[in-house]
């Protein structure tokens, strides 16, 4: 029988409201600390598949949540495109070479990269219960293609943004061969177990609309279309963060499954925008998880109260913290879980 998190992102609404965090797999948690500090950095995390699936299921294994989430990164596909990929202390991710100096073509893709999330994928499915739904996921080709222009994460995206004005067709080439590598990562990831999948589009807030319709709305519609031909019925959450007023009409025009709603936005207006019958994901304030106190209830509580006439999976509009407390994760889950429509 499929959990209740997979029924809410097919459309159904039940009567309790399913709950899962992005970045559940992480800092936060003592038992991701300690299994880092033993076994090294973060990308020797994910490529040890035994470990990796140790970390998907150490939230599920504490708090019980409906779905558990691949724990990865978005930047495995410009890996497994040719790009190098390293972590660096203090620094965040590094991509090399940049393509602002090279030339898509000059990489040699390595796709075998992909394989060791494939067996996470499916070290994490035998050891789910049935209810509780496994995740995959991948960038989105806009926000992975700001990374693989800059070499780097950046404030503004400058350096893709400028691309993408100044030489179109290059970018356009950049954002359709991502998108390719990525309808495959899926696809495998599927194939391995997992049940639904979302698109991270972390830095799709920093494009202007016309720009958001091409390099944002049309890569993930191709996705999503892919997706859907190989694995009909099969979920694909669209998270287009920072999107603003361009929320409903990357709902209509993607064709995604279920949307999720960063915490910049109303809920109520998110609620009376969206098409009807679309679930939403979302959209608790990150920070307000970290503050806790009695606004955490209410602001749950208000959340829930806003999506109850849809299909509505309760969430972060982003990924928790590192310094938020387990007492607020607890507090969070118990608050959602004694909500009833």
């Amino acid at each position: 029988m499929p959990g209740l998190l997979l029924d809410t992102l097919r459309g159904k609404r039940g009567e309790r409201v399913p709950l899962w965090l992005m970045r559940q797999a992480g800092r936060y948690l003592p038992e991701y600390r300690a299994l880092r500090a033993e076994k090294g950095g973060f990308l020797e995390l994910v490529y040890d598949s035994e470990a990796a699936a140790e970390i998907t299921m150490q939230p599920i294994d504490r708090f019980g949540f409906d779905g558990a989430i691949l724990f990865s990164d978005i930047l495995i596909v410009p890996y497994a495109m040719g790009q190098d990929l390293a972590f660096l202390a203090g620094e965040g991710p590094k991509l090399s070479p940049p393509l602002v100096d090279s030339a898509l073509a000059s990489l040699e893709a390595v796709p075998g990269r992909l394989a060791p999330i494939y067996q996470t994928v499916r070290q994490v499915r035998a050891r789910l219960s049935p209810e509780t739904t496994l995740l995959g996921f991948a960038g989105s080709p806009w926000t992975v293609a700001t990374y693989m222009v800059a070499g780097e994460g950046s404030r503004d995206q400058h350096a893709a943004r400028e691309m993408a004005y100044r030489d179109p067709a290059a970018f356009q080439a950049l954002i359709d061969a991502i998108a390719a590598v990525t309808v495959e990562y899926l696809a495998g990831q599927i194939e391995a177990g997992a049940e639904a999948v979302q698109l991270f589009d972390s830095w799709a807030g920093s494009l202007a609309p016309r720009e958001f319709e091409r390099w944002v709305i049309a890569p993930n519609a191709a996705i999503t279309a892919a997706m859907a031909e190989r694995f009909p019925g099969l979920p694909v959450i669209g998270f287009p963060k920072g999107s603003g007023e361009k929320l409903p009409a990357y709902a209509r025009e993607t064709g995604i499954a279920a949307v999720g709603a960063d915490e910049t936005l109303d809920p109520a207006w998110v609620a009376r925008e969206l098409p009807a019958g679309v679930p939403v994901q979302g959209n608790l304030d990150p920070l307000l998880l970290l503050a806790g106190g009695e606004r955490l209830a209410s602001g749950a509580r208000a959340i829930l109260e806003a999506f109850a006439d849809r299909p509505h999976v309760f969430n972060l509009g982003h990924g928790i913290g590192q310094h938020t407390p387990i007492a607020h994760v607890e507090t969070l889950i118990e608050t959602v879980r004694a909500w009833r429509r």
